[in-house]
């Protein structure tokens, strides 16, 4: 057993806390890496308050990257020493993830929300009693983590940390949102619903493949702000008469609308924002959506839903690091970094709105 630092939560809604634990070696199909940074989502915070109490205490923790510091025997694609992005975890052997769409694994909710292992066991422990982990196969709110190969993907040594953590959730899912689906025509229009870490990496894609104009809706007037500076056209906050400037911006709708608050009034307004045959993309986390069938019938549109920008991450990953070298995907403009040890600050300055995308960063 291996000492670690994790940021523990108790029980559902309870804030994170950092203790000592212990965590074991890793078993022939895992790796151990040690974590140099992580970022928050707001994922990690809905699973945080609705997780099931039978599940706690829990490590959360999803956008780690890190170096391998031991592999085990039957792990073949890393070494000890090679710097990984972690991501979610996918089997590697049903239908979905052998025609290249892992996201949409058959046993994803086993390998990824179990609060552990397939076998139902956990690598972390507190004294002996064990704590539930394997949050999207990693668990990386911890200085050390046991992953499977399938969920890291090797980055390159001058990528910076804060660039390469969000990359493994946030990055590639508003990223993927618009290349791997969407996939829009240079030219054709695009709303953003939201300009978080998802909703902001949805907005400079969607500016690297040409789409135009690009606009972003957020209550936030610095988020506004940032969307502008990333290529928006422009950026708008919710409220009355909405619909109808998207419209007018967009020459009487757009073609596509990513909407990433999991809001349903916002995803019905992104319907109406929608000129015929256009498509929405459904990104955000959310309750229950209902919409009048009418509208969608009569405007044939199209429906996505979107889980991780649907993204094969051993080559997508690679495809957003080409675009940030090249200037297109600048990820660092949307982090405030924090010590791992201060992850209550960055939940609460995350939860004001003034910062986008808390990373975590680790001695």
């Amino acid at each position: 057993m291996r000492r670690v630092r994790a940021a523990v939560v108790e029980a559902p809604g309870a804030p994170f806390t950092v203790r000592d634990l212990e965590l074991e070696e890793p078993r022939p199909d895992e790796m151990l890496v040690r974590m140099t940074a992580a970022g928050v989502c707001h994922t990690d915070l809905g699973m945080r308050d609705t997780w099931p109490r039978r599940l706690t205490p829990m490590v959360f923790g999803h956008e780690g990257v890190g170096r391998v510091e031991a592999v085990g025997a039957q792990v073949r694609g890393v070494a000890p020493g090679d710097r990984v992005c972690l991501t979610f975890a996918s089997c590697g052997a049903c239908e979905q993830c052998a025609t290249g769409h892992p996201a949409y694994c058959l046993h994803a909710r086993t390998l990824n929300f179990s609060g552990g292992r397939a076998d139902g066991t956990t690598p972390l422990a507190l004294d002996g009693t064990p704590v539930h982990g394997g949050f999207f196969g990693q668990s990386s709110f911890a200085t050390y983590t046991v992953v499977r190969e399938r969920g890291v993907v090797p980055v390159p040594a001058d990528l910076p940390d804060e660039v390469a953590a969000p990359l493994g959730c946030g990055g590639q899912t508003g990223a993927g949102t618009v290349l791997n689906r969407l996939r829009p025509e240079p030219g054709a229009s695009l709303v953003v619903m939201g300009a978080g870490g998802v909703g902001l990496s949805a907005v400079m894609a969607a500016v690297a493949v040409g789409c135009d104009p690009v606009v972003a809706v957020d209550p936030v007037p610095g988020r506004r702000a940032l969307a502008v500076e990333l290529g928006a056209k422009t950026a708008l906050p919710p409220g009355d008469g909405l619909v109808e400037a998207l419209r007018d911006l967009t020459g009487g709708g757009a073609h596509h609308v990513v909407e990433t608050t999991g809001r349903p009034e916002v995803a019905r307004q992104a319907v109406a924002a929608l000129r015929p045959r256009g498509e929405l993309a459904l990104v955000g986390l959310g309750g229950e959506v209902t919409f009048d069938v009418m509208p969608l019938l009569a405007k044939g549109v199209r429906v996505h839903g979107v889980i991780e920008g649907d993204s094969r991450p051993g080559r997508f990953l690679p495809d957003l690091i080409g675009l940030w070298r090249r200037g297109l995907f600048p990820l660092e403009t949307l982090v405030t970094t924090f010590p791992f040890e201060e992850i209550g600050a960055a939940v609460r300055a995350m939860e004001a709105g003034g910062v986008v995308k808390p990373v975590l960063l680790f001695d």
